[in-house]
């Protein structure tokens, strides 16, 4: 990691120490945006499945693939996102972004066709990679670098604050649509956000600070020889890896730990019960992780929750058929659900620095994020030809390989 790339860095986006209210400042509203950002591009889309489904006279399948595919073009565009924000910050980025994203879902309101839907969702889709995590994210890694503590603390206190975004917009979102139509509930929701969102980011993220022609372009081949080494060697890629396996075994298990507890005999009130305890859980196991950081390397922590992950799913169709089987089984996996989001950034900076951060994150997310949307149409598929026992064993295997990358990565 070289000096230049420590000593640039603190500049960018934050403006003076990291350590500052400003720097702070920035963490807060980022934490509002992320979470209106998810739960009104991503999460509410659910809710509206059904109804948009009699409206266009279509399937929940053909639906649902406007999602998958807001997913997919997100991975495609994060490579060129990320870039975006190491040059130049994340204020015009992610304001832009935010502009797109309200007019995409206030376009969502008046669709009448599956072609109109999906190019609204190509829309949210660009959207996404623009204002969700992996932008705000650079903003943050931007803002304390050099300060590994607040660097996590920032992390973590955006994502345990995102985190409750299907809690709080799954529930809002029903009821909008139930008094006043999925039409105009996207309406409202659409408003909600960009009135927070698009502000927030203009006033609040900061750019990078003027340089000049010659000083940019040294910045710009600097970042563009760390990420060509980075991506040239072993180590890069045992983190995507890690990251795309595990990425994938927690979608399938967000997709599917409802129907499948349903298959194993308890009700679907109990089942709901039990997969809403991922999101609470998910923010115990960040609190856990990020407090382990401080004495052992974040690579083994991470490997021994992926583990730790993997026997739970081997475990439920065991112990599942009943309720504290059930309970234990979910308990040990939610524990892992979302400490991939905090532990990348640490192990990407760890060993590149800040400078290219947001190319390499980018790099990443074209793998995990693309997996995070096509693993579950596979689990979907595999439990129909050869039943759920397959997929949970194909499930645990991705655990353990994720598991196995990072013991890797740390030996390296």
């Amino acid at each position: 990691m070289s000096s230049s790339t420590e000593t640039a860095a603190p500049e960018l986006e934050g403006g003076g120490s990291p350590h500052s209210v400003r720097g702070w400042r920035i963490v807060a509203a980022l934490a509002v945006t992320q979470t209106i950002g998810y739960g009104v591009l991503y999460y509410a889309f659910s809710v509206f499945l059904a109804p948009m489904a009699r409206d266009l006279h279509a399937t929940d399948a053909q639906i649902a693939a406007a999602l998958t595919l807001s997913v997919l073009i997100a991975a495609v565009c994060a490579p060129l996102v990320g870039r975006r924000l190491d040059a130049h910050g994340g204020r015009a980025l992610m304001t832009a972004g935010s502009l797109l994203g309200t007019a995409a879902v206030l376009a969502w309101s008046r669709v009448e066709s599956l072609p109109q839907l999906y190019a609204v969702f190509a829309a949210i889709g660009i959207a996404c990679s623009m204002v969700l995590y992996e932008a705000a994210f650079a903003v943050i890694v931007a803002i304390h670098a050099g300060n590994e503590r607040g660097r996590a603390n920032g992390l973590l206190a955006l994502t345990i604050v995102a985190g409750f975004a299907s809690s709080i917009f799954l529930p809002l979102t029903g009821l909008l649509v139930d008094h006043h139509g999925w039409r105009t509930a996207l309406v409202v929701l659409a408003l909600i956000y960009g009135v927070a969102a698009i502000p927030l980011h203009a006033l609040a993220v900061r750019r990078h600070p003027a340089k000049g022609r010659a000083r940019a372009s040294a910045a710009a081949e600097e970042r563009a020889g760390i990420v060509k080494a980075a991506t040239r060697r072993r180590p890069f890629w045992l983190l995507v890896v890690a990251f795309t396996a595990n990425g994938g075994a927690v979608a399938v298990m967000a997709v599917l730990l409802i129907t499948y507890l349903v298959h194993l005999g308890h009700s679907p009130v109990l089942a709901a019960t039990l997969a809403g305890l991922l999101g609470v859980l998910s923010v115990t196991g960040r609190l856990i992780t990020t407090g382990l950081q401080t004495r052992l390397p974040a690579a083994l922590i991470a490997a021994a929750i992926f583990a730790l992950q993997g026997v739970a799913v081997l475990l439920l169709p065991l112990t599942g058929r009943s309720v504290a089987g059930a309970i234990g089984a979910v308990l040990l996996f939610g524990l892992g659900f979302g400490i991939a989001s905090i532990t990348l950034p640490h192990l990407l900076v760890e060993r590149y620095g800040t400078a290219a951060y947001a190319s390499l994150a980018g790099r990443v997310a074209v793998f995990s994020v693309a997996d995070k949307a096509l693993a579950p149409l596979g689990a979907v598929a595999l439990a129909q030809a050869a039943g759920y026992g397959w997929v949970m064993g194909a499930v645990a295997a991705a655990c353990v390989i994720a598991a196995c990358a990072l013991v890797a990565y740390h030996r390296i």
